[in-house]
């Protein structure tokens, strides 16, 4: 008896099968990115941004990594992942967060936020399957998102000047610093991700992590693209913008989210290259 021809390879074969120009196509893609990344010399930087020569130098390498490797990884999942799985993986991380949102409001001294929030965690984990369902805000509980960030500026810390991160993109001094405590942080997000023990589990949930952030900003990172004459510009000046009214928000007692201070601009209309 003949064995009948499968109509698929196994992996290796498929991965083999690859055509290397794409791989040289996407190293050839960083490789310019950075070359012209070189070449940016601001004379008479914003006030701002002091570090402008650096920092467009660093978003020109973010935005051609991005466009390579990450912004395509990103459309395939959303292109492959059923809308539903996609909106349970989204809350299981809001949820997460939520417990780090909640921890600095505590911080800040507002403690109407706190309860609200992890009632809002208590509800979902419980009602919501663990987070999947966020039935909290479907009977009227927004989240209300904070971090380390807005505490240190809520304890009267200057923001500092703007700066581009590696593959995390925008941020400030200030910022930059509340990163660094955040993920030493043993109740930050991903905190509870590095707390697994099983490293392929771990290592998953990790990639997901990034590439669920990163799928969010998708279309936000398509209107920009459209709109903004000077992306760089407009990436930074809506994230002071932001990072600014939010801090000035907790500092006159408004009820962390949807205030009429804080501005329009929110994490999921900014692209940041990260996740990002």
């Amino acid at each position: 008896m003949t064995t009948p021809t499968l109509p698929f390879r196994s992996a290796p074969a498929r991965y083999a099968a690859v055509p290397r120009r794409h791989y040289a196509r996407a190293g050839l893609a960083i490789a310019s990115g950075a070359l012209l990344a070189g070449c940016t010399s601001i004379p008479n930087p914003t006030p701002d941004d002091p570090w402008e020569s650096y920092n467009r130098s660093m978003h020109v390498v973010n935005d051609t990594v991005d466009r390579a490797v990450f912004k395509p990884i990103a459309t395939g999942y959303r292109a492959v992942t059923p809308t539903p799985v996609r909106s349970c993986v989204r809350n299981v991380f809001n949820n997460l967060e939520d417990v780090w949102s909640g921890i600095n409001s505590f911080m800040q001294g507002r403690g109407h936020d706190f309860v609200n929030t992890f009632g809002r965690i208590l509800f979902n984990t419980t009602m919501g399957l663990g987070g999947c369902i966020d039935v909290a805000s479907m009977n009227g509980a927004k989240r209300i998102p904070n971090d380390f960030g807005v505490t240190l500026g809520v304890w009267g810390l200057g923001a500092g000047p703007y700066v581009v991160l590696p593959f995390l993109g925008p941020s400030t001094a200030r910022d930059t610093a509340a990163i660094v405590i955040s993920v030493a942080s043993p109740v930050s997000p991903t905190s509870f991700i590095f707390a697994i023990d099983d490293v392929p589990v771990r290592n998953s949930l990790v990639g997901l992590y990034f590439i669920d952030k990163r799928t969010s900003l998708l279309d936000a990172d398509d209107l920009v693209d459209q709109i903004a004459l000077d992306k760089y510009s407009f990436i930074r000046d809506a994230y002071l913008q932001r990072r600014r009214a939010m801090v000035q928000s907790r500092l006159q007692g408004g009820t962390g989210t949807g205030d009429s201070t804080i501005s329009e601009y929110s994490q999921d209309t900014l692209p940041d290259y990260s996740e990002e």
